[in-house]
């Protein structure tokens, strides 16, 4: 089953806060448990009298310009380019800019709640570290007034007015909240020898399910790192690939794109979808000499989904989008030389 979240499709050229300003570009999956759907925000307000809970799923914000305080019910987060916050499923909240604007991503996880995936062999020092996931101090908003409440509950949004701030709770205990991570702190664990490793070893959270392998969603990210491996095509290489791979920049430039990936953009390649290099990229890696290389200045992520994700007619209709993206592999040369009998 294929959800299009209820969000207002017309505010792409609109001003407000964050629950206006959402732009759906693609879901897969079903609010029941299982799935994921990816929006975009630009907010050039805060939410002074409003406030919003998701009922179908926790949220994953993934800034690209500009800073965000997240008033919750457990706290106050302040996020920035950089950083990701988790809002948990059902927790109430509200956005307040730190600035004039701001725009990023947003993961909303229908499956399993994030967590830190198993690291196995990898051991206890690497990838990200519980002891780097920080919970805000406990906070409570004590106002009265006309307030909205939005929810968005069954894949529609449904709203409210209360006399009060939702965000009255003065005490709790368990593990379900809010919280956010400085990716600075990721541990890049990479080929040391040859061949380009699987993105899975960049995964920073992942929402599980029962199939080994085939998580609802991993988040994973592609921080500054340095690039060594001997007798290997150093970028990402051509592949077709069970799970769907949708793309977001946050500063720099992607290692696999030589230009028409920037900051804030994002791309989709569905599940079984042949991807790889640009020509551009192809050609300078191919002819690279393998010496250690610094990546500086970027950070790219990836959601990596068992599902395929469905694009709403949002985001087919932009018109920023690139509907010539797939000249980007035009003019790739034959290079198979089979060896003579």
């Amino acid at each position: 089953m294929v959800l299009q979240i209820a969000l207002d499709d017309e505010t792409a050229d609109a001003v407000g806060d964050d629950v206006d300003d959402a732009c759906t570009l693609e879901c897969g999956g079903e609010v029941a448990r299982t799935g994921i759907a990816v929006h975009l925000y630009a907010i050039t307000e805060s939410m002074a009298d409003r406030y919003f809970v998701n009922a179908d799923g926790e949220i994953l914000f993934v800034p690209q310009d500009g800073e965000l305080l997240l008033c919750t019910e457990f706290g106050r987060l302040t996020v920035a380019p950089g950083e990701i916050a988790v809002i948990g499923r059902a927790v109430r909240f509200r956005v307040e800019l730190r600035g004039d604007s701001a725009v990023g991503y947003v993961c909303e996880n229908y499956g399993a709640a994030f967590e830190l995936p198993e690291l196995g062999p990898i051991g206890a020092n690497g990838l990200a570290h519980a002891r780097d996931f920080l919970y805000p101090t406990a906070w409570y908003e004590d106002r009265t007034g006309t307030v909205e409440l939005v929810q968005k509950f069954g894949g529609h949004l449904w709203a409210t007015e209360l006399g009060r701030s939702p965000l009255d709770v003065v005490a709790w205990h368990g593990t379900h909240g809010a919280y956010k991570y400085d990716i600075s702190r990721f541990n890049v664990m990479t080929t040391g020898g040859w061949d380009h490793p699987d993105p899975s070893i960049f995964t920073v959270l992942i929402s599980a399910t029962s199939i080994p392998g085939q998580a609802n969603v991993d988040f994973a990210v592609f921080p500054e790192r340095w690039v060594v491996g001997e007798h290997t095509f150093r970028p990402p290489h051509f592949h077709r690939n069970v799970m769907t791979e949708f793309m977001g920049l946050v500063r720099g430039q992607h290692d696999s794109k030589a230009e028409g990936f920037v900051p804030g953009g994002a791309s989709l390649h569905n599940q079984w979808g042949a991807h790889g290099p640009d020509v551009e990229t192809f050609e300078r890696a191919s002819a690279a000499e393998l010496t250690p290389v610094r990546l500086d200045n970027t950070m790219s992520f990836m959601l990596e989904i068992r599902l395929p994700l469905a694009v709403t007619d949002t985001a087919l209709a932009a018109a920023h989008r690139q509907p010539d993206y797939d000249s980007s592999w035009s003019g790739l040369a034959r290079r198979f030389a089979p060896p003579s009998p």
